[in-house]
């Protein structure tokens, strides 16, 4: 029998224990380290960044660990942060793991506040998520608009109703990202940021995002861990428009695996929940959490040829809206696709132009 999602949770350790950044505020979690919480007007009411302190360039000051969405209330909270938080110091760069709105929404606006004549304040980031998100803040990239509401309605969303309100998120990136700077620093895999007097280390991630990066440091015995590793929740797993035959799971379980030679007592700073020790634990209830879905995929697909649409309420049983329908609908599929990359599960489509799963 599955865990609660409470009972997996007390299996893992809370070095703050209940402790939450106040508004404006940020609660040190490491030397150099400073966590800020920041909300979001979404089902996932927040987001976790960071402050590293630093030295770039023979100058004292501050990184910047992921930005928020573009929002006057962020914006406020970080100008109460600047004054409350910063010693005096700048913020010499801004570092984001990867291209989702609430990740790297500020990024543009924080760049330009803090860039001066003597120093650009760069926006550091994979290459891929940086061409990502300069798309996405000109197009819908796969959150929404045409290209969405077919993709989704080939898979079985394809209720009127829903394929117009689709249809009409066109905006939906744009909106939270408006602009992205027009310079960046290239993250790679492997590479070493040396920040604050330590090196940290770049670990890539895929599934979630085009080419997250997670940034582990040694000498502190920290992760960073962006979206690829959370406490409480499963990352989101998508596949989207762009990419309809995408193996998003097997890319997202190979590169927790990753993280397994990190020390057992790592402390994980995720971007949402609360700092954690237990990486090992956490990567093997993740395993679990997937091992468990495909088997419900699985003898879902074995009753009936079934789409995506149909495997939904079996994934996700709870009363969902719009927004958390097309998330699931991406995860959904990537749990079919990777059923079927695999060869257990066969796909065919329909004359009504959707495509359905069967065991093969």
């Amino acid at each position: 029998m599955s865990l609660s999602r409470d009972e997996l949770e007390a299996r893992l350790h809370y070095p703050l224990g209940a402790a939450l950044p106040e508004t404006g505020r940020a609660l040190v979690v490491a030397p150099g380290v400073k966590w800020v919480r920041m909300a979001l007007p979404f089902a996932l009411d927040h987001i976790n960044l960071w402050l590293l302190r630093d030295t770039l360039d023979d100058r004292e000051g501050w990184t910047v660990v992921d930005c928020c969405i573009t929002r006057d209330e962020a914006k406020a909270q970080w100008e109460q942060l600047f004054a409350n938080e910063l010693e005096g110091l700048p913020v010499l760069r801004v570092v984001v793991t990867h291209m989702h709105p609430d990740h790297i929404g500020l990024a543009h606006w924080l760049c330009e506040r803090w860039s001066t004549a003597e120093h650009e304040c760069r926006l550091w980031i994979s290459a891929t998520d940086y061409v990502m998100a300069r798309l996405g803040s000109q197009s819908s990239n796969g959150f929404g608009g045409e290209g969405a509401a077919v993709f989704f309605a080939s898979h079985g969303l394809n209720d009127p109703d829903a394929v117009a309100k689709i249809r009409a998120r066109a905006n939906y990136y744009p909106n939270l990202v408006p602009a992205v700077p027009p310079r960046s620093r290239r993250l790679l895999d492997g590479m070493a940021l040396r920040i604050g007097g330590h090196s940290w280390r770049c670990i890539s991630g895929y599934g979630h995002a085009p080419e997250h990066i997670a940034l582990w440091c040694e000498a502190l015995g920290v992760l960073i861990s962006g979206d690829m590793i959370l406490p409480r929740i499963s990352t989101n797993v998508s596949v989207y428009d762009q990419e309809p035959e995408a193996d998003s799971l097997t890319l997202f379980l190979d590169s927790i695996d990753k993280f397994r030679p990190l020390p057992a007592d790592t402390l994980v700073l995720p971007s949402h929940g609360k700092p954690f020790t237990g990486l090992h634990e956490r990567i093997d209830q993740l395993y679990d959490h997937h091992r468990d879905r495909l088997a419900e995929v699985m003898a879902t697909c074995r009753e009936k040829p079934s789409s995506a649409n149909d495997v939904l309420p079996v994934l996700f049983p709870r009363a969902l809206d719009l927004h958390q329908t097309t998330f699931a609908m991406g995860e959904t599929v990537a749990h079919l696709n990777r059923l079927w990359h695999g060869g257990q599960l066969v796909r065919e489509r329909g004359a009504d132009g959707v495509w359905r799963f069967s065991a093969a």
